[in-house]
């Protein structure tokens, strides 16, 4: 449920409220006693209390007038917001001037001439602030409901991984066990490191980058046994052992995963995968390359649930590295080829 603020509000807010207020009185009962001692008033102590109280309340009042022109602001209207400051400003350049070049003989018209402008300034004083404070509360507001809405899509994404991953594995398996079935048992043991690291250790949002390696290494042991002598394999993978260098889980994943799906699907004789991983100063810089067949590249086209895995990393990119990632994807004949360049958190 949203929160929403109801108006109107008392009009001297919260407790809170009035604290901050009796903290700003006194500089401004100073700044009004040296005023009211410059200009030479009798009783400028009792004077200069009795302003201090109207500017304040004045402030207040501001405050409550403007609450219902402030409360769907998005961003300052500089226009209005100009020109509040420049009526403040001129009106206490008046106070000033007027202090100077009072009317001789004119008691009434002099004190109109101080009391209105210096309640101009104080009202107006409550209605800029009561602006800056809503529009920066409101935007604050905006910024949260946009980060659990990211948040809840970042953990529907990352929940989609492991039921991926499964779904093709288990596949693969199915055939092997008709095929191939001697080799099944250590499949299984390596599918169960694979689903403990996914369900139990990568629930974070950024994990340490050695721990995400060390499940690659985990996942190419696991295609080293399902495809056996087919595959033919180069890896460059620097060792990382700092565990504040940290990445989004399961997001590398993804590629190599599809280099081993589509790079199998073929009549060639060998299968040919390349995968290449470094830190460069902040940057974690991924390369991987796969062979595949024409016949693959035709089947893909056709495949509706080809494209899942990289369309979730696609939007996890987005939501998790927003103009702190570059990927390129190339596809020529009978290769495909795809490098990332990663921030490091």
């Amino acid at each position: 449920m949203t929160n929403k603020t109801k108006y109107p509000l008392g009009f001297f807010g919260n407790n809170l409220y009035l604290f901050l207020a009796f903290l700003v009185s006194i500089p401004v009962y100073l700044t009004i006693h040296s005023y009211v001692e410059s200009i030479g008033v009798q009783e400028d102590e009792s004077v200069s209390f009795a302003s201090t109280v109207c500017f304040m309340m004045g402030v207040f009042a501001g405050r409550y007038v403007s609450q219902f022109w402030s409360a769907g602001l998005r961003s300052l209207p500089k226009i209005e917001v100009t020109a509040l400051a420049t009526i403040i400003v001129l009106c206490v350049a008046w106070l000033f001037f007027h202090a100077d070049f009072p009317l001789q003989g004119r008691t009434g018209i002099n004190l109109m001439l101080f009391w209105i402008p210096f309640a101009v300034v104080s009202i107006l004083t409550g209605i800029l602030i009561k602006v800056i404070h809503a529009v920066t509360e409101n935007q604050l507001r905006e910024a949260q409901t946009i980060a659990t809405h990211s948040k809840s899509e970042l953990h529907l994404l990352q929940s989609q991984l492991s039921p991926h991953f499964l779904f093709n594995t288990l596949n693969n398996m199915y055939g092997i066990s008709i095929t191939d079935h001697q080799k099944i048992p250590d499949l299984l043991l390596k599918l169960s490191e694979l689903l403990r690291y996914s369900v139990y250790d990568a629930t974070e949002t950024y994990v340490p980058l050695r721990d995400e390696l060390s499940y690659i290494h985990n996942y190419i042991e696991f295609e080293k046994i399902r495809i056996g002598e087919r595959l033919v394999l180069s890896t460059d993978i620097e060792d990382i052992t700092d565990a504040r260098i940290r990445i989004a889980p399961m997001l590398l994943i993804v590629f190599i995963e599809n280099a081993f799906k589509h790079s199998k699907n073929t009549t060639d004789e060998h299968i040919y995968i390349d995968i290449k991983l470094r830190t460069w100063g902040n940057s974690i810089l991924f390369s991987v390359k796969n062979s595949y067949g024409k016949e693959e590249q035709e089947k893909t086209q056709f495949n509706r649930n080809s494209g899942l895995g990289l369309n979730n990393v696609n939007k996890r990119l987005q939501l998790l590295y927003p103009g702190a990632h570059l990927i390129n994807i190339q596809t020529e004949t009978l290769q495909y080829e795809v490098e990332l360049q990663l921030k490091t958190k």
